[in-house]
């Protein structure tokens, strides 16, 4: 397969063109590039087959030169240290990534699995990117959320899931085991959230669903949290739960 490497360090770039020389001897380096715009024009030239993308990068960043290249039929194998918001994008968007440092057998893995793509348009992949990341932009917004005592200043990706009160709505935080008290019912919770990656999987919950753990089965089913909160489905809620998450 012809592939090649974009990074702007130079360790990273020689790191994984010895890792791949040694692991995998049917991977040809075609160029090393060390920005987003020599790598635009290195596709071009080359035609490769398989890229590896460095994410943080000055100039152009692996996200957008995916996005400037997003009719390519290429595999990509994003190369990271990059925070685990973007990483959950990326894995969302069925597009393969290694965390930094890179380990060999890790590396090879993907690579077997970029073979198996090789051909395939990345256009829906990168448009599911590109909508992931969007939501994770709306999710680091400031919320000013009324309680009782005044306003209370909220990052919406700090919410891992409201529950109805009445006429208001606790909220739990990542940061704190007890929710604090909303002065807003549900459904005011649930027009500010819902274009966060929120879903409404009961009338009395709403969910975010990065912080989603797994789905166990069962008449309506129930979500595990990633804190190990346990959170019902609705039956009525079921089936839209179910496909919201097949899209993402």
């Amino acid at each position: 397969m012809r592939a090649i490497i974009v990074d702007d360090e130079k360790h990273s770039r020689d790191v994984l063109r010895i890792l791949l020389e040694k692991n995998c001897p049917d991977i040809t380096v075609m160029a090393t590039c060390n920005n987003g715009e020599a790598a635009l024009d290195a596709i071009a030239m080359y035609d490769p087959q398989l890229l590896f993308l460095d994410i943080e990068m000055p100039g152009l960043d692996g996200f957008q030169v995916l996005e400037a290249t997003k009719r390519g039929s290429f595999a990509v194998i994003f190369t990271t240290a990059y925070d685990h918001y973007a990483v959950q994008a990326i894995r969302h968007s069925a597009l393969d990534y290694l965390l930094k440092p890179i380990d060999a057998a890790e590396l090879k893995e993907a690579v077997i699995k970029a073979t198996e793509r090789t051909g395939q348009p990345v256009t829906k992949k990168v448009d599911n990117l590109v909508e992931m990341l969007q939501q994770h932009i709306k999710q680091s917004e400031r919320l000013a959320l009324p309680t009782t005592e005044g306003l209370r200043m909220v990052i919406a990706h700090d919410i891992l899931y409201c529950e109805s009160n009445g006429a208001n709505t606790n909220v739990y935080l990542r940061s704190q085991e007890k929710p604090f008290p909303v002065t807003r019912t549900m459904k005011e919770m649930e027009e500010v959230l819902e274009d966060k990656a929120f879903f409404r999987v009961h009338n009395s919950f709403l969910v975010n669903l990065s912080f989603m753990d797994k789905y166990i089965k069962g008449d309506g089913g129930e979500i595990i949290m990633c804190d190990g909160h346990r959170v019902p489905v609705s039956r009525q809620k079921k089936q839209d739960f179910l496909l919201r998450i097949e899209k993402m």
